[in-house]
C-alpha cells in the first residue's frame, strides 16, 4: 500500500500539482466526492487519546493525510502550523492523519514544533475510507460535516487561506 502511494505521489509531484474547487462542475478527481458527508472515524492521538472527526462538528475541519517520509508534507506542515497559530481561536481545526505510524511520529512532530491535532492511522482504515491515493491530500469539511473541497499536493499558506475563506 505504501509503495503504491509513493509511486502515485511522485507522479503527481512531477506532473501536476492539483487543486480542485467545484463551482458547479462535476468532481472527477479521485477520493471522496465534494458535496458528500465526510465519514466519521476515531483514531488515537500521540498521547493515546481517542479523537473522532465528529468531535469537531460545528467547526470547519482541514483534514490532512500525510507521512513523515514525504518532503512536500514537511513543507506543508510549517504552513499549517502558521495557519493554526493564527486561527486557533476561531472555529477552524486542522486534523492531521499520519499514514505511517510505525515511524517516530511523535519525535517528528516535536522537532517540527507542530501544535495542531495529529492522529495515527494504525491500520490504514481511514486512509482507505477517504480513498487517499497520494500524500499530502487535504479535505476541507464544513461545520455540517460536508466535504466542500479537496487538494492534492503541498498546499502553500495563501492557498490554505483561500480555500478556508471560500467555505463561507
Amino acid at each position: 500500500m505504501l509503495k503504491r502511494i509513493m509511486i502515485i505521489f511522485l507522479f503527481l509531484v512531477v506532473t501536476l500539482p492539483l487543486s480542485y474547487n467545484v463551482h458547479g462542475e462535476e468532481d472527477r478527481l479521485p477520493g471522496l466526492k465534494i458535496g458528500t458527508e465526510a465519514p466519521d472515524f476515531t483514531l488515537k492521538d500521540l498521547s493515546g487519546q481517542s479523537i473522532s472527526l465528529s468531535d469537531y462538528r460545528g467547526r470547519k475541519v482541514i483534514l490532512n493525510f500525510w507521512a513523515t517520509w514525504c518532503p512536500p508534507c514537511k513543507v506543508e506542515m510549517k504552513d499549517f502550523q502558521t495557519f493554526h497559530l493564527q486561527k486557533k481561536d476561531q472555529d477552524i481545526v486542522i486534523l492531521a492523519v499520519n499514514i505511517d505510524p510505525k515511524s517516530n511520529v511523535k519525535g517528528y512532530i516535536e522537532k517540527m514544533g507542530i501544535t495542531f491535532q495529529v492522529v495515527l492511522d494504525e491500520g490504514d482504515e481511514v486512509n482507505e475510507q477517504y480513498e487517499v491515493f497520494a500524500v499530502p491530500t487535504t479535505y476541507f469539511i464544513n461545520e455540517n460535516g460536508i466535504i466542500k473541497d479537496k487538494y492534492f499536493s503541498s498546499m502553500p499558506l495563501a492557498l490554505l487561506y483561500e480555500k478556508i475563506n471560500s467555505m463561507k
